[in-house]
C-alpha cells in the first residue's frame, strides 16, 4: 500500500490559479453577479477628499511600476487628475447623495400613450476592465396618472452609468428607478453601446456593439414592445 503526500502549498497554488482563471473568464465574458452594484459595507466611511488622496497614491504607484517618469511635466499631475476624475466624475454615481431628485407631476392633460425619450447619451465604465462603455439609451413609460420631467430621465441614466457597470445591470437599474419614481411597472429601456474592452483590447472588434433591454409591465406584451421599438427606429433629423 502506497501513501502519497502532496505538499499543501502546491495544492493551494493550483486552487488559487483555478479560481483566478475562473474569475478571469467571468470578466472576459462580461458576466454580471448581481442587479445591484457590488458595494462594501464601509464604502462611504472615507470622505471624498480621502478617497482622492488614496487613489492618487495608488495611481502614482501603478505609473511608477510601469516605468514612467513622474518628474516629466506631462505626467507630473496625472495621478491627481485621475483620482479626481474617478471620484467626482466617471464613478460619481456610486455616491447616493448624487442621486437625482426626480420630481413628478400629475398627468393633468390625460396623455394616455407611451412617452419615449430616445438617443440619451450613455458614458459608463466596464467593471471588468475599467474601460469606457459609450452608447445610447432609449426609455419609454406609460403613465398611470404621474409624469416625470424629461431631463430627469437623462439624469437617471447618467447617475447609474457613472459607476463600474455591466450593461444588463444598467438596464435593470434604470427601469427599476423609473418604476419607483412613476409608481408603475410600465417602463422599458433599450441600450445600444460599444465596449472598449471589446473594441480596443482582446478580440479588438471595432465594429461590434452590444444591445440590451429591460421591459416591465405592458412592455412585456408583443404589441406594446413593438410600438416602442418602432419609435426608436424613427429617424430624428432636425
Amino acid at each position: 500500500m502506497y501513501i502519497f503526500a502532496f505538499p499543501k502549498r502546491g495544492i493551494q497554488m493550483k486552487l488559487d490559479r483555478t479560481l483566478e482563471e475562473h474569475f478571469e473568464d467571468i470578466g472576459n465574458d462580461h458576466v454580471s453577479s448581481s442587479e445591484q452594484t457590488p458595494m462594501r459595507k464601509d464604502a462611504f466611511v472615507l470622505s471624498e477628499e480621502e478617497k482622492i488622496e488614496r487613489i492618487r497614491q495608488n495611481v502614482r504607484e501603478i505609473m511608477l511600476t510601469l516605468g514612467l517618469d513622474l518628474e516629466d511635466d506631462s505626467l507630473k499631475g496625472t495621478p491627481d487628475r485621475v483620482a479626481k476624475m474617478y471620484v467626482k466624475e466617471v464613478f460619481g454615481g456610486l455616491e447616493p447623495k448624487k442621486k437625482p431628485n426626480s420630481s413628478t407631476f400629475e398627468n393633468k392633460y390625460k396623455y394616455g400613450e407611451m412617452l419615449v425619450e430616445k438617443n440619451i447619451t450613455v458614458y459608463s465604465t466596464c467593471e471588468h476592465h475599467l474601460l469606457p462603455i459609450v452608447g445610447k439609451a432609449h426609455i419609454a413609460y406609460i403613465s398611470n396618472g404621474t409624469v416625470v420631467g424629461l431631463s430627469k430621465m437623462n439624469r437617471i441614466v447618467d447617475y447609474f452609468a457613472k459607476r463600474p457597470q455591466v450593461q444588463e445591470r444598467l438596464n435593470i437599474q434604470i427601469v427599476k428607478e423609473l418604476q419607483e419614481v412613476l409608481g408603475t411597472k410600465d417602463v422599458a429601456c433599450v441600450i445600444d453601446a460599444k465596449h472598449l474592452c471589446v473594441n480596443s483590447r482582446g478580440i479588438r472588434d471595432v465594429d461590434s456593439s452590444t444591445v440590451t433591454a429591460e421591459y416591465g409591465g405592458k412592455f412585456k406584451e408583443e404589441a406594446t414592445r413593438r410600438e416602442f421599438l418602432d419609435y426608436i427606429n424613427l429617424e430624428t433629423n432636425f
